[in-house]
């Protein structure tokens, strides 16, 4: 029987996203508990991010990157989290300056 790879390897980087548009890099602070977070954004601001439904995120946890995009309304205080970056993505993102500011 063939031996399966996991799904993610850690020492390689295939591709990484970046943010476009409005979205912004952020590191948790702190986690609310229901799917809420406190989050240091690269525009210098702490928004109060959640997790939306239609999103699958794995387990977020403190000091962990994320990508959100602001809201509409209130977009300086809260926003939404769009993806989570494992520890060889914000390696990369470290080496191509993306987190100069966190």
């Amino acid at each position: 029987m063939k031996q399966r790879k996991p799904y993610y390897n850690q020492g390689e980087v295939t591709r990484v996203r970046t943010p476009k548009g409005r979205e912004l890099l952020g590191r948790v602070e702190m986690l609310h508990g229901g799917r809420r977070m406190r989050v240091k954004c690269s525009d210098d601001k702490i928004r109060i991010c959640r997790v939306p439904g239609r999103v699958r995120v794995p387990r977020i946890r403190e000091e962990d990157y994320v990508l959100i995009e602001p809201w509409e309304i209130e977009g300086d205080k809260k926003g939404d989290v769009l993806y989570k970056y494992r520890a060889n993505q914000v390696d990369w993102l470290r080496r191509k300056g993306f987190l100069k500011n966190l």
